[in-house]
């Protein structure tokens, strides 16, 4: 990468109990030695499901804004390997640079493009052998009797109202239109 480049620098931590400090520490001097303009983004007690401050990242990436995405280590970018894969897999494909320091990853570089398709390899074996074990352990367990599926309760024993969801729906949406 060049000089006068402008990079993201993405880290976080999982609750309010833990710090952003070291990860922040050595991301700001590897931008600052390699003289790269750089915005930092910091992301504290995300959940699986909601990280705000990635997203914005994202969409700014998107548009352009930054040329490459810096992070400390790559389970602090992404919290699944699916997760990870497509991300970066659509930064690449648009020639955005994505650098994890501690890995010593640089997916901008062949080298780094080419760790980066063992990478995903990996993931995909793994996510069939998650799958076999799977679809093996239903067999079995259907082999030795045992029934699958939610316990029958006692919602399954009284008649439930047709239509009473499509009614309420409708109502509601009448309702709205007025």
């Amino acid at each position: 990468m060049e000089t006068s480049v402008k990079i993201a620098l993405y880290c976080r931590v999982s609750t309010n109990r833990q710090t952003n400090d070291n990860q922040k520490s050595r991301l700001i001097e590897y931008a600052e030695a390699n003289k790269f303009e750089f915005d930092l983004f910091e992301e504290v007690e995300s959940t699986r499901k909601t990280r705000p401050i990635k997203q914005d990242l994202l969409t700014k990436l998107r548009n352009g804004t930054y040329s490459a995405v810096v992070v400390f280590k790559l389970d602090r970018y992404a919290r699944s390997s699916r997760e990870l894969i497509l991300e970066i897999q659509e930064l690449i494909n648009k020639g955005i640079g994505f650098i994890s320091i501690s890995d010593n990853l640089d997916f901008s570089s062949s080298t780094g493009r080419l760790h980066f398709h063992i990478l995903a390899a990996f993931a995909e074996f793994e996510r069939s052998l998650i799958s076999e074990r799977t679809k093996e352990g239903i067999a079995r367990t259907r082999a030795q009797g045992t029934v699958l599926g939610r316990p029958k309760g006692s919602k399954d024993s009284k008649p439930r109202p047709k239509g009473g969801y499509y009614l309420r729906e409708l109502n509601k949406r009448n309702t709205q239109k007025q």
